[in-house]
């Protein structure tokens, strides 16, 4: 079987907490996060990276980091949205919604912390988790999905690295 790419990538820069987004889950991301994350996904692109599936929480904030890596990209990856990567969700619900895309090759997840952070960690055998910050990307990559090991950690970049890329 080919390797599996699991990129995983926390949502951009969003809106403060408070009155103006009393639901939590409605809260956008910032005009500057979008634009910030349409340069790493440039920054992305240029490095030879795309991704064939993304799937994303449905939490505003994170379809919409979603959908800037997808429309700057070529080659526009397919989406789904997935409850295994809101807040609540667990990193066991998310290796199996990964699991059923797993035919395509490189897969991208669009989450929140600190669930990325303990996904990231579990994902790769890690004892403390990865500390992601808004808009950080990593590359795991398995011999197969879902993993029967620990998967290799390819690399981890901020998004700074990134925009400067970009």
């Amino acid at each position: 079987m080919a390797t599996v790419e699991l990129y995983l990538i926390r949502h951009g820069e969003a809106a403060e907490r408070g009155d103006e987004y009393p639901d939590d889950s409605k809260r956008p991301l910032t005009s500057q996060g979008i634009a910030r994350l349409r340069k790493e996904a440039k920054a992305l692109e240029a490095l030879g990276v795309g991704f064939d599936h993304i799937i994303t929480s449905p939490l505003a904030r994170a379809r919409q980091t979603a959908d800037a890596f997808a429309e700057t990209f070529r080659q526009r990856p397919t989406m789904s949205t997935s409850d295994a990567l809101a807040p609540a969700g667990t990193p066991a619900a998310v290796i199996q919604e990964v699991a059923h895309h797993a035919r395509k090759a490189r897969i991208a997840v669009v989450g929140h912390e600190p669930n990325m952070s303990e996904l990231a960690a579990r994902l790769i055998g890690a004892r403390a988790p990865l500390a992601f910050k808004k808009g950080a990307v990593c590359r795991i990559d398995f011999e197969s999905f879902p993993p029967t090991g620990a998967g290799q950690l390819r690399w981890f970049v901020t998004p700074k690295m990134l925009r400067k890329i970009g």
